[in-house]
Formats: C-alpha cells, sequence, structure tokens
C-alpha cells in the first residue's frame, strides 16, 4: 500500500508529519492493506486566512481498492492530528463495509447458480 501525503499551503509538510501521518493511515488501514493499492492524504487549513476557528484543518483521503474504482472521506477537526485520525477512521469503516457488501453479493450468486445449473458460472477477476 503506497500512501502519498499533500500538504495545503498554510500547513507545514516537513518529513516528520509525513511519517507521523503515514503511520495513523497505515495503523487504521492495516486489517484491509492487501486490498489496497494507493492511498492519497490532503491536508488543507479551511479558515488559514482568517487565523483561528474551530475545526479548521480538513483531512480527504482517497484509497484505491485493487480492481475498483476508489473512495474518498474527509474529516474537519482542531488539529492536524485528529483530522487525520478522523478521516483514516472514517475511511476504515467505509472500506470494511464496502468488501463485506461485495463478498454478500459474490455469496448470494454463487447460491443462486447453486439453486439454477443453468445459469453460467462466473469467472474470477483478477485484481489489476
Amino acid at each position: 500500500m503506497q500512501i502519498q501525503i499533500n500538504t495545503g499551503h498554510n500547513i507545514e509538510g516537513h518529513q516528520a508529519l509525513t511519517a507521523e501521518l503515514s503511520s495513523v493511515v497505515e495503523s487504521a488501514l492495516d486489517r484491509l492493506s492487501d486490498q489496497i493499492t494507493q492511498v492519497t492524504v490532503r491536508l488543507n487549513d479551511e479558515n488559514s486566512d482568517k487565523k483561528g476557528g474551530n475545526d479548521d484543518i480538513r483531512c480527504s483521503i482517497e484509497a484505491h481498492l485493487a480492481g475498483r474504482q476508489p473512495v474518498a472521506v474527509s474529516h474537519q477537526a482542531a488539529t492536524v492530528a485528529q483530522a487525520v485520525e478522523g478521516a483514516a477512521d472514517k475511511l476504515a469503516n467505509l472500506l470494511q463495509s464496502t468488501l463485506d457488501r461485495l463478498h454478500d453479493q459474490t455469496r448470494h450468486r454463487a447460491q443462486e447458480r447453486k439453486h439454477d445449473p443453468g445459469l453460467p458460472e462466473e469467472q474470477p477477476t483478477e485484481p489489476s
């Protein structure tokens, strides 16, 4: 799983921050990492021109599942760490529910074929 961190012009994207944020994202997505090819994290200070305010840091995370369209979530919080943790948790939940739904659909199709042998058998697709 490749992780890319992008920061807006009002958030310093130094190496230590990148390493810390990558670690948070890896930890949240660990159980799904074999299904994810790429993750892009974007951080922005939503009201940097106003200098202050609550929940002004927005973290958007986009994940690419093998063989599927990318999915994205965002979370706003008062700090960079809180924004990334919130978005990473949302993404993990979204990906898990998406994969569970796909698994249920595949199982349902297999049961239909079992009960109706006239249906053509689906060929498994290899992730790209």
